[in-house]
C-alpha cells in the first residue's frame, strides 16, 4: 500500500473523510466531506505528522521552517516539523502567528522561529477552499523577513473550480507562484475507492458525476 492509500483509509477510519449526501458551504451538493477537525487525539496527531513529513520528503521541497497559520495550522506544523526528525532526521524549525500582535514581552506576530531574509519556509494547512490562509498568510511572512516560500502542504487537493475556471490551487500557483502539495488528491481518493483501499463503491458514480461537473485537472 502506497502512502498516499494508507493516508486515505486513515482518514476514513478516524471518521475525516466520509461518503454520503452533504450540502457544502459553497451550496453545492456533494457524494463525500472532509472534517479534520476528527483528528483529535494524540496518536492521530502523530500518524498526520508522518504524512506531512512523507509528502514533504517525496517532493523534496527545500525546506528550513514549517509554518502552521493560526489556530489549526498549528498542530499540522508542530506534528510535521516532529516527524521530519525521527522519521528522517531533518531538523526543522516550526513557527505560527498570533492573531493579534502582542505588544508586551518578547512582542511580535509570530512565535516559535525568528524569521531571516531568504529562509526556505513551508506553508503547513489543511483543506484549501479559496486559498484564503496563503493570502492572508504571505503578507505576514513577508513583512517579517524577505522569506522564500518554497511550497504549502494541504491534506486533500478537492480539484475543484473556484469561482472561475481554475481551481484554489491552480489560481495560487497562477497568482503567487507557489506550488501546493497535497497528500492526496480527489483522483486518489476516487481510485483507492475503485481499488476497495476503502468502502464507498455505492458512491462511486455520484462521486464521478460530481467530478465531471465541477472537477478541474491539476
Amino acid at each position: 500500500m502506497t502512502y498516499k492509500e494508507s493516508f486515505i483509509r486513515f482518514m476514513v477510519d478516524c471518521g475525516v473523510l466520509t461518503f454520503g449526501e452533504f450540502t457544502l458551504k459553497s451550496g453545492r451538493h456533494a457524494p463525500y466531506f472532509i472534517n479534520c477537525g476528527n483528528f483529535r487525539t494524540g496518536g492521530q496527531l502523530r500518524r498526520l505528522g508522518e504524512y506531512y513529513a512523507e509528502c514533504i520528503h517525496a517532493h523534496q521541497i527545500p525546506v528550513e521552517t514549517l509554518f502552521g497559520p493560526a489556530y489549526k495550522g498549528i498542530p499540522l506544523a508542530v506534528s510535521a516539523a516532529l516527524a521530519l526528525n525521527a522519521k528522517y532526521e531533518q531538523e526543522v524549525y516550526y513557527c505560527f502567528d498570533r492573531k493579534e500582535v502582542k505588544d508586551h514581552g518578547e512582542g511580535g506576530m509570530f512565535v516559535g522561529k525568528t524569521l531571516t531574509d531568504g529562509e526556505k519556509v513551508i506553508i503547513i494547512d489543511d483543506v484549501m477552499t479559496s486559498g484564503k490562509a496563503l493570502r492572508e498568510s504571505l503578507p505576514k511572512l513577508k513583512s517579517a523577513a524577505d522569506v522564500d516560500v518554497t511550497g504549502m502542504v494541504i491534506i486533500v487537493d478537492r480539484m475543484e473550480r473556484g469561482t472561475g475556471a481554475l481551481s484554489a490551487v491552480q489560481e495560487v500557483r497562477e497568482e503567487f507562484g507557489i506550488t501546493v502539495y497535497p497528500i492526496v488528491t480527489m483522483e486518489d481518493i476516487i481510485q483507492a475507492i475503485r481499488n476497495d483501499i476503502v468502502p464507498g463503491r455505492e458512491y462511486l458514480d455520484k462521486m464521478l458525476a460530481y467530478r465531471e461537473e465541477y472537477g478541474v485537472g491539476c
